[in-house]
């Protein structure tokens, strides 16, 4: 967020943030319908998502670099809404990828849970879609 910031900007960065969050709660989707116990559980689907964050990061690096010589239209904002589109979508790439964060979810997130009220994934997605 800092480098985007930086280079870019506080909107970008902002969008980014936003991107990442959105790619955060993908992944309390995944931990709800039980997609993070499994993660958690295997080395090789944990060795996998690894590998890919660490592939969007790499990506994301190359690209930057490449496209440092069009920082003055970055910052003064020539291509804003398609790059901002980018930026969220990068940040989404991001967020989803990043497995230290789907362990994390898998690990706290059920402790939140009441079984024998039944209806785990929206418990945990959102308390707020309960019917009471």
């Amino acid at each position: 967020m800092i480098g985007r910031a930086l280079a870019q900007g506080r909107r970008a960065a902002l969008t980014t943030v936003v991107g990442n969050a959105v790619g955060a709660y993908v992944l309390i989707v995944a931990v709800a319908f039980r997609v993070g116990a499994v993660v958690e559980r295997s080395v090789l689907i944990f060795t996998l998502l690894k590998l890919a964050g660490a592939a969007c990061l790499v990506f994301l690096g190359i690209k930057a670099w490449r496209e440092r010589g069009s920082l003055h239209a970055a910052i003064t904002g020539a291509g804003a809404a398609q790059g901002g589109l980018r930026t969220f979508w990068e940040g989404v790439a991001v967020g989803v990828t990043n497995p230290r964060t789907i362990v994390f979810f898998a690990a706290v997130l059920p402790q939140f849970v009441d079984r024998g009220q039944g209806h785990v994934a929206v418990q945990i997605c959102g308390p707020g879609l309960q019917h009471h």
